[in-house]
């Protein structure tokens, strides 16, 4: 006699729980309670279930797996966003398989046409190419994230970088600076390229002529941007404030002050950073919440995936800036 299939809605219900609930605990989620957990895994080994993923990639005509594409799985952002994504994946029952370009346009591509070769459910990407024009025929929805496409109709979420930069230095200039360094990243992406431009705009719009020993987009990682920030220190005439343009360069920028006793120049990061607000004096931000574009991201996605096809979208997470104290010192 042919044993019945056992569901997970059958689990569910031995369990005397959410078949959502269940879910979690059979993929592996933490944020389950342990005596939930352990009713889950009891009625799973006397029912006898075992997940089928194949039939249900079958069934769905996918994967149950999101894709994401990012700098790198390092880099604190990228790391918090990835992670937000993964929650609401799998609240969803889906899984998230991470990718990390480096930066290069190259492996991007090889990246992205492996993974359209793959039956994934959705794609989110970090985008550092110019063109994503090869994805217009993507056979399932694609969304960027924290950059726009290139040459591609396509829903991103994004924030104002460049208005937000200016925010951040037309703070340090009503405290008095005009001497204010800009430490950043290359300038081989979109974000950089309009953090300094928003870095520009908050000078010109004060008078302040710029001066070219402060302005140094070289820093794509910690290390670089503590180097950069002893030479800067180190000037005839050193600045008198940073504007920090993304949380790596702040973990390099902000050792470097405390460990030269030079707490007393002024600072601004674009995007938070942890115990940010412990530091003396705490550290004036941007709030660049990671998280919550993570969030925004996977959930935009899940409209699409759940048949939504309305036109393409740009959403914007607002910013705005935290006052903490190293922002508001004066000359």
């Amino acid at each position: 006699m042919t044993r019945p299939t056992v569901r997970l809605r059958d689990v569910a219900a031995a369990a005397g729980t959410s078949t959502k609930t269940a879910s979690r605990v059979v993929n592996g989620d933490p944020r389950v309670s342990a005596d939930t957990r352990a009713r889950v895994e009891t009625a799973v080994r006397e029912l006898g279930y075992s997940p089928d993923p194949l039939a249900r990639s079958l069934r769905l005509g996918t994967d149950d797996v999101i894709g994401v594409v990012i700098d790198s799985i390092a880099d604190p952002f990228f790391a918090s966003v990835t992670g937000e994504i993964e929650r609401v994946a799998l609240d969803r029952g889906l899984t998230v398989s991470v990718a990390s370009t480096l930066r290069h346009p190259e492996r991007e591509r090889k990246i992205i046409e492996s993974v359209t070769r793959r039956r994934v459910a959705g794609l989110i990407v970090a985008p550092v190419a110019a063109d994503h024009a090869y994805l217009a025929s993507a056979p399932f929805p694609v969304l960027f994230v924290d950059r726009r496409a290139g040459n591609l109709d396509a829903d991103a979420v994004v924030v104002d970088d460049r208005g937000a930069a200016r925010t951040a230095v037309a703070h340090l200039i009503a405290h008095g600076h005009r001497r204010i360094a800009f430490v950043g990243d290359h300038l081989t992406v979109a974000t950089g390229q309009d953090r300094l431009a928003g870095y520009q705009d908050a000078l010109a719009e004060a008078g302040i002529p710029r001066t070219p020993e402060y302005v140094l987009p070289v820093c794509p990682e910690i290390a670089d941007a503590a180097r950069t920030t002893g030479q800067l220190l180190d000037l005839a005439e050193p600045p008198t404030a940073i504007f920090s343009a993304n949380t790596r360069c702040s973990l390099g920028v902000v050792p470097v002050l405390h460990s030269r006793r030079r707490t007393d120049l002024a600072m601004v990061g674009f995007g938070d950073f942890f115990m940010a607000d412990a530091l003396e004096p705490g550290v004036t931000v941007i709030d660049h919440p990671p998280e919550l574009i993570g969030r925004v991201a996977a959930a935009h996605l899940f409209t699409r995936l759940d048949g939504n096809p309305g036109p393409r979208v740009t959403i914007s997470p607002p910013l705005h800036l935290i006052p903490r104290g190293s922002g508001e010192l004066a000359p």
